[in-house]
């Protein structure tokens, strides 16, 4: 095979085409893509009622008024554990200004800046309320347009989805069209998967973390629980994040050294409880990006779409390594996705493919 310098280009041309148009596109494709998502989890639930002589309009309107209970229940829960934590917003004012004097005073003592010049300095730094309630209100207005979007793109998306099914068969040809329906069925399992398992996998964190946090006497140790596990819809990135919160805030609750070196114990443990046990278990190697394109799927997600991005950037690049390992000119892409296979194994498939093509 010739790698010609023409070819490359061209190669480099077309991806960065595709990812240009995902980017000007993402107020069309954003929603798009996770009313895909969320419809594939809702499809089982679809089917099982379509299969008990339920209409299909009103099965689907069942699982959109079932995707709004979730939520709202989801968001009780969230907000009645951050309503335990309210109380205590005036003594962690309290510390966070005690702290902020000890930097000024640092700072004052080594670098020789006035205390006053260092708050004229942080006040004109700062933003004004208008300006930061101008950009809440837009922001909030989005979330609603959107919030409306999805819900019409999901009702949509089950309703017409044989259509589709169909639409995408007719664009192969018909010796082709086994292999494609093949590819459609484990991408919607894949994405079915992923985010089934991704939930329990967070109720196992939240119990992880609860045990662990609630032994070391952790202040609102359940909330800080259900942080972390929540920030594990961000992989690598959000647990660290969650546990570097819980240190802080333990530690301006006056937490001693032996808590806040229990908590890095907890989080370690459950890391490697959750590497080597739930993630094998609950999402299976099917569903496994290798760590390197985990962490650059979840950098382009972030510069694509933003936080939508690093939500959808797994099971998207799960997604292509499912499309990649059944179509021939990709499947080297498929194989450089997932997961690292030893020298030894790859040798073994190597020689196990000569010889049945000598066969």
């Amino acid at each position: 095979m010739q790698l010609t310098s023409i070819s490359v280009i061209k190669k480099l041309l077309i991806l960065f085409l595709i990812f240009g148009g995902l980017y000007y596109a993402k107020e069309l494709l954003m929603p798009v893509t996770i009313s895909g998502v969320i419809a594939t989890l809702f499809l089982p639930f679809c089917r099982w009622m379509e299969n008990h002589k339920i209409p299909k309009a009103i099965a689907v309107l069942i699982c959109i008024i079932t995707l709004l209970v979730l939520l709202y229940l989801i968001g009780a829960f969230i907000a009645w554990q951050v309503s335990a934590i309210v109380g205590d917003f005036e003594l962690l004012k309290t510390e966070v200004v005690n702290k902020s004097l000890m930097v000024q005073q640092y700072i004052f003592n080594n670098l020789g800046i006035a205390i006053k010049k260092q708050t004229e300095i942080i006040k004109t730094e700062q933003p004004s309320i208008a300006n930061i309630m101008q950009v809440v209100l837009g922001s909030l207005k989005n979330t609603f347009i959107n919030f409306v979007l999805i819900l019409g793109y999901i009702y949509m998306l089950l309703y017409y989805r044989n259509h589709l099914k169909q639409f995408f068969l007719k664009l192969a040809p018909v010796n082709q069209q086994t292999e494609l329906m093949l590819v459609l069925n484990n991408s919607t399992q894949v994405s079915q998967k992923y985010m089934v398992g991704l939930a329990k996998m967070i109720a196992c964190l939240w119990i992880l973390y609860g045990i662990g946090f609630g032994v070391l006497g952790v202040h609102n140790f359940m909330f800080f629980a259900i942080l972390c596990g929540i920030l594990e819809i961000i992989p690598y990135i959000g647990n660290i994040t969650g546990v570097i919160i819980t240190l802080l805030v333990s530690a301006m609750h006056g937490a001693g050294i032996p808590v806040l070196l229990g908590i890095a114990g907890v989080y370690g443990v459950v890391q490697f409880f959750q590497g080597w046990v739930l993630e094998p278990l609950i999402l299976g190697p099917q569903v496994k990006i290798n760590p390197l394109f985990t962490i650059l799927s979840l950098v382009l997600g972030q510069i694509l779409w933003g936080i939508s991005g690093i939500v959808l950037a797994i099971p998207l690049a799960a997604m292509c390594k499912i499309v990649f390992m059944h179509v021939e000119q990709l499947k080297p892409y498929g194989f450089l996705l997932g997961e690292i296979v030893s020298e030894k194994d790859s040798f073994k498939q190597h020689l196990s493919v000569s010889e049945s093509d000598k066969l």
